[in-house]
């Protein structure tokens, strides 16, 4: 697999999300789970991406378990902040330094590791200045707990705060074909502070990928059943922007999810996205995307698809959004 760089961490283009293992999107399998991120190794993949509040924390546990024996090949990313540890109530976003703290302790021991190559801040607290979280982190940096740090969702504003106490490894944001939300505010900022781009749910969650005609499948703990783009009033509209995409890969002899990868992985040379998946099949039709060059003629065709209907979160997640 190729490989990039995300500000000083070199790891493989595409990257492996692991939150839909541990039943965000229906009922997880736990040893396709681990087959799924051992071939992930095996194939190059090297930034495995998981955080504390997915499960909660039973998915770090099966990363950690799953990389026991093979901590070095991977570059271990997760996240801290929708956990509160520090008395607040349950649902609420901390990133104070006592709960930041008490996170990577947590965090660390149910990897099984000594340091975490990648640690985000998972949502951006308004009720804490990001400077001091992020100086929290730089004495995680200097202490060996944390090699890199990282924001999700956080605005360009916010960004350049960041950055300005402690060097910004990567960004980590929604961004596939009809998620554009950076593209204008947010990536030239990235490109001119040299931080890295994790664009999670390159598929769109899986609608990109052709193979959802109905959301009646959808087991109840299955996520997507309350996103307002699977939605009766949006699906529609979405499935014939999905049949956009359908047509293309046929025509170039690939499948719809690999031609939404190539897609994202064309807009930059600093950009690993991370499609989630928790089957082997599936991840290795993802991995192939690497090798999957689109003309700029079919670039410019996919990039021209009008924006779907329906926000990419529910109203409370969006909310939650550094804006």
């Amino acid at each position: 697999m190729k490989r990039i760089s995300l500000g000083t961490l070199e790891v493989g283009r595409i990257g492996l999300g692991c939150m839909g293992m541990s039943g965000s999107y229906g009922q997880g399998d736990d040893d396709e789970s681990i087959r799924t991120i051992h071939r992930a190794l095996d194939l190059g993949v090297t930034l495995i991406d998981t955080a504390e509040v997915y499960g909660p924390y039973v998915n770090e546990e099966l990363v950690g378990g799953a990389l026991k024996g093979r901590r070095d090949e991977a570059v271990i990313a997760t996240k801290f902040g929708l956990v509160s540890h520090s008395g607040r109530p349950a649902g609420s976003m901390d990133s104070s330094p006592a709960s930041i703290r008490e996170a990577v302790e947590g965090s660390l021991t149910r990897l099984g590791t000594d340091r975490i190559d990648l640690y985000y801040q998972h949502r951006v607290d308004k009720t804490v200045p990001i400077e001091d979280t992020v100086g929290t982190l730089a004495e995680l940096v200097a202490e060996g707990k944390i090699l890199h740090i990282g924001l999700s969702e956080a605005w360009a504003d916010t960004i350049r705060r960041a950055h300005a106490v402690h060097p910004i490894t990567a960004l980590q944001s929604e961004y596939s074909l009809w998620t554009r939300d950076p593209q204008h505010d947010v990536l030239p900022v990235l490109q001119e502070l040299g931080i890295g781009f994790v664009p999670y749910s390159p598929l769109g969650r899986g609608f990109l990928t052709g193979s959802i005609r109905s959301t009646a499948d959808f087991e109840a703990s299955d996520a997507r059943a309350s996103n307002p783009r699977f939605a009766a009033s949006n699906f529609d509209a979405n499935l014939a922007l999905v049949d956009e995409v359908v047509a293309i890969s046929s025509e170039i002899g690939a499948t719809p999810a690999q031609v939404a990868i190539a897609w994202v992985l064309a807009q930059g040379d600093t950009f690993a996205p991370i499609p989630g998946t928790k089957k082997v099949s599936r991840l290795e039709e993802n991995v192939a995307a690497d090798a999957l060059e689109l003309t700029p003629e079919q670039v410019a065709r996919l990039t021209a698809l009008p924006a779907p209907s329906g926000d990419h979160h529910t109203p409370a997640q969006m909310e939650m959004l550094d804006r």
